[in-house]
């Protein structure tokens, strides 16, 4: 049998982080190894337990979801999915820059909630259909993930030069918000190649995540 996907709650409040328990362990496929109620006892969690995902609130008390998210990231320690209500604030874009792997709606539903932890697990983004390009164009819109001296867009910038033109549709789509059965389907390969394909536009990028790039392909591309 394939082993569970092991998953870290960090919420401030006990009753969000109970339904997110009972609707993520009701599925059968995902165990929830531990909760943290701020960021820095979610960080100690995750070295601690390494677990493959942490659904992390935005914003929490003492240190918040985004310190303790760039932490996370960096050490390599699991991939991390905001929880959010959603106001287009700083907070939210301190999640894409600290390498957040994705947004949910705290209103989630229990299917959804599911399915978006697999696939992250699996190394696919998930972003709330209400969100993508919202999310997108508000970061982009803000200078992006690079100051804005550096972000002029010109014929041909300079990070876009080690993408093959496969990989640029592939940016091109990330900046959409596609999925990879989305990718896959407009460019008429498999889902695992189009994995592939983004994790070489990310590794050539220098970006932690595909929502990161996502970013980039708005600032980069016409």
């Amino acid at each position: 049998m394939t082993a569970p996907v092991r998953v870290l709650l960090a919420d401030d409040h006990g009753a969000v982080r109970a339904g997110l328990r009972l609707m993520l362990e009701q599925s059968g496929v995902l165990e929830v190894v531990g909760e943290a109620g701020d960021g820095d006892v979610a960080v100690r969690q995750a070295r601690a337990l390494r677990p493959d995902v942490v659904l992390m609130d935005v914003r929490m008390p003492g240190t918040d979801g985004v310190a303790a998210t760039a932490t996370i990231v960096a050490e390599g320690l699991a991939e991390v999915v905001a929880l959010t209500t959603f106001d287009l604030d700083e907070y939210v874009v301190g999640m894409v820059r600290a390498g957040a792997a994705g947004f949910l709606l705290k209103s989630v539903g229990a299917a959804e909630l599911v399915d978006a932890v697999r696939r992250v697990a699996a190394g696919e983004g998930v972003l709330a259909p209400e969100v993508t390009r919202r999310l997108l164009d508000a970061v982009a819109g803000r200078g992006g993930l690079v100051p804005a001296a550096q972000a002029a867009v010109t014929e041909e910038d300079p990070r876009l030069a080690p993408l093959t033109a496969r990989e640029r549709d592939v940016l091109a789509g990330l900046g959409e918000g596609l999925s990879n059965a989305g990718l896959a389907e407009r460019l008429g390969v498999s889902a695992t190649t189009v994995k592939s394909h983004v994790s070489h536009v990310l590794a050539k990028l220098g970006v932690r995540s595909r929502l990161q790039a996502g970013v980039l392909a708005r600032d980069l591309l016409p």
